[in-house]
């Protein structure tokens, strides 16, 4: 998937309408304002199979919309193929880790890096929790995260 010279990032979470979309759409902004995004392949997944199809949460489309970012992504199911095209697959959660792992042991050539993204959260936040059954404010909780975790992991990456 991604071209000589450039890099890929998927995020994952379980139903690619809340966590995921918001860390991509985080990501793929910062990237732009760093002159960087033709450098990346970014896009989200989920391990289920939910939500395909189905725009990201309005609560969390509101809540990038509050800080100037827009997306249109469609949820999708992560797929093998994602295990050897991307460098690098970051998940939200340890039961997103787990799932990834196992369906990493079924593909022959894993090139990706499976990694939680909380692993590069400065305040060292490794978990971002789920924040579909809560409120707006757990939206923003996430959407903090991901700013966090997302420069650290651009700014390692460049």
């Amino acid at each position: 998937m991604a071209a000589t010279g450039t890099k890929s990032v998927l995020f994952v979470c379980l139903g690619n309408i809340c966590r995921s979309p918001i860390a991509e759409a985080v990501f793929r902004k910062m990237a732009t304002d760093a002159g960087l995004v033709d450098k990346w392949v970014i896009d989200s997944g989920a391990t289920s199979d939910w939500n395909t199809g189905s725009s990201p949460d309005s609560r969390g489309l509101a809540c990038l919309r509050k800080y100037g970012i827009e997306t249109s992504h469609r949820a999708r199911q992560v797929t093998k193929d994602d295990f050897m095209s991307f460098d690098y697959i970051l998940c939200m959660d340890e039961s997103n880790l787990s799932d990834l792992k196992k369906k990493a042991n079924s593909v022959k050539n894993c090139r990706a890096k499976i990694e939680l993204l909380g692993s590069y959260d400065p305040q060292n936040q490794l978990i971002i929790k789920d924040p579909y059954y809560g409120s707006d404010e757990d939206f923003e909780k996430v959407y903090e995260q991901c700013l966090r975790c997302c420069k650290a992991f651009l700014e390692k990456n460049t």
